[in-house]
């Protein structure tokens, strides 16, 4: 295997500096836990179902997906193709981190064995044999390079049987898959790209990680945005969005990714949309960016908070004010129509208003024009309407407190926008593009973020979604020291940290599982022992004959510690009785 290696780079000695060379007696052995996920298949015949753990899977032919792959490159193109494949596979990635999560948040495992796990379920799930060339791994630093050989990839295999040996990588979906994967442990984007490939004539696919903002190109990002309009992973350093004008508009996820599609379509049309979603997943960013697209652009955009505006003064804030229409009317006042005049008109929480004003509002959306309050006179008016709500529309009809002829008026156009909960993928994306904004605001520089708190991050609901996110990733901005990482305490609160169903704070304060508290007393337990162990050579014990050796016994502890803090260095040092930087010292010796 090591001349493998060195044929496929001559510049074998980087793969030695950072990390190990593979023999051939490790090739099956290289991971260790696959029986633990063999246990989580399971074939259903009587209701026609395969699960891996709690999510559905299916069992496709090869050849079949040989021909989807063929059908797509052909019908819409090969760029376009390999965007769609890319974007699957991250989606699968990112959904298989939340997979190894579940299964394994009991565990007292480090987010590197976390990782690793992710090419043993690449494995099961019958891509091909995953080889480790090296792994370097700081979350806290945000540092990540992995290199990894693929043998026998399927998605090669597919696609030179369909098309020969090409010039191009061809495991587009395997790529996005490893980006996928890594992303949602790492907090910040990472993107793999695939350096050589069987589909080029090589004698195995080989692929290589790191975060994007050191790739220095942007070209193989392309393939993970579903549509021009959005940032996709947001790797800018400059201003996120300042090209497009489209801040905040970045997400891979096949959810957002299909409402960016949607936007695009009907961005070139005049037609009402109406947003929906729960509050927070970001209906207002998105009306913006339509009208950033739209050829309305260089007119106003108006937004009303609908919820904000007194009952008696809606008709007023909507349609104006003649002078002397009511008491305190001193002069006459353009309403939000006449003001977003050529341009934009977004009304949120539109379900809140009074059956008056929707009444009127069902008026201008059909003639086109208003009436001030006290005005004699009708004024037209050029406005596209966006709306945008979080109740059920259909509901509040039903109770009476929609009309239903507004509502279809409304409704020409919907957009649905899911929820943070259901948008796995998106959250170290939006993780790294918060830290960054709010770095530049408060003029911070923040290094990242620790294991415990991605691991906080995957395992809360956030009901709050996209708002909540950027509200607890500023105040952990603010919180954290410069140059350090922000951590649990930085972020949630304690009324937040009764929300998160997996997760609880220890007496040391940190964020963690129940099993964890269990570990936790093991390791005061097993510190204890060493302790008592000292003491009996203190008092001339005679425990040597017991052929303890002093580096065994250091490395012993060390490795316990670590693992049951679950990867913790500072809790680790702490339990062990001794300073981080011993800690290191004595993991690099």
């Amino acid at each position: 295997m090591a001349e493998r290696i060195a044929a496929l780079d001559p510049q074998t000695s980087s793969i030695r500096r950072y990390g190990f060379m593979l023999g051939d007696d490790n090739r099956q052995g290289l991971f260790t836990n696959s029986e633990n996920l063999l246990s989580n298949v399971r074939f259903s015949p009587k209701d026609g179902r395969i699960l891996l753990a709690e999510n559905r899977m299916l069992l496709v032919h090869a050849s079949g997906f040989g021909v989807l792959r063929r059908e797509l490159i052909e019908t819409i193109g090969n760029s376009e193709a390999r965007g769609l494949l890319t974007r699957m596979g991250y989606h699968n990635g990112a959904h298989d981190a939340q997979l190894v999560h579940n299964l394994h948040k009991s565990r007292s495992s480090t987010i590197e064995e976390f990782i690793l796990l992710g090419p043993q379920l690449h494995m099961l799930e019958g891509t091909g044999l995953v080889i480790e060339v090296f792994t370097n791994i700081d979350v806290e630093l945000g540092l990540f390079h992995g290199e990894y050989l693929w043998e026998g990839s399927s998605e090669a295999e597919i696609h030179v049987q369909e098309y020969g040996i090409g010039n191009q990588p061809v495991c587009w979906m395997q790529i996005g898959y490893a980006s996928g994967f890594v992303s949602s442990y790492m907090g910040r984007p990472v993107l793999f790209k695939e350096v050589q490939c069987v589909g080029q004539g090589a004698p195995c696919c080989r692929i290589i990680g790191k975060p994007v903002e050191e790739w220095g190109d942007e070209q193989d990002l392309e393939y993970l945005k579903a549509d021009k309009l959005t940032n996709g992973l947001a790797i800018s350093n400059s201003d996120p969005g300042s090209s497009l004008g489209l801040d905040g508009v970045v997400g891979a996820s096949a959810g957002f990714n299909a409402a960016c599609h949607k936007l695009r379509q009907v961005s070139e049309t005049d037609a009402t949309v109406l947003f929906l979603g729960e509050s927070g997943v970001g209906k207002e960013v998105f009306a913006r960016s339509l009208h950033n697209i739209s050829e309305r652009s260089s007119m106003p955009f108006i937004a009303v908070n609908c919820a904000a505006i007194p009952e008696n003064l809606v008709e007023a804030e909507l349609f104006g004010v003649e002078k002397g229409a009511f008491t305190g009317a001193n002069k006459t006042r353009e309403g939000r129509f006449e003001r977003a005049n050529k341009g934009t008109l977004f009304l949120d929480e539109i379900g809140i208003l009074n059956l008056s004003a929707q009444g009127k509002l069902l008026r201008v959306l059909q003639e086109r024009e208003i009436e001030r309050i006290g005005g004699d006179r009708l004024i037209k008016t050029d406005v596209r309407v966006v709306a945008a709500t979080n109740l059920d529309l259909k509901e509040e009809i039903r109770l009476g407190r929609f009309r239903e002829d507004l509502y279809y008026r409304l409704n020409v156009f919907p957009i649905l926008l899911p929820p943070l909960r259901k948008r796995l993928e998106d959250i170290p994306i939006f993780m790294n593009y918060f830290m960054k904004k709010y770095c530049r605001r408060h003029n911070k520089d923040i290094k990242g973020y620790t294991n415990r708190l991605i691991t906080a991050m995957l395992s809360y609901d956030w009901p709050g979604n996209i708002r909540e996110l950027e509200n607890l990733i500023e105040r952990g901005v603010i919180l954290a020291a410069k140059d350090r990482v922000i951590d649990v305490h930085h972020i949630f609160t304690e009324d937040e940290l009764k929300n998160m169903e997996y997760l609880t704070v220890s007496s040391e304060g940190l964020i963690t599982s129940d099993a964890y508290l269990k570990n936790n007393n093991d390791i005061k337990d097993e510190i204890s022992n060493t302790s008592q162990i000292i003491n009996m050579i203190k008092n001339g014990n005679n425990v040597i004959d017991q052929n303890f050796s002093i580096e065994e016994l250091e490395k012993t502890l060390i490795d316990k510690a670590i693992e049951q803090t679950n990867g913790n260095k500072s809790l680790a040092a702490k339990l062990l009785g001794i300073t981080r930087s011993q800690l290191y010292y004595r993991l690099e010796r």
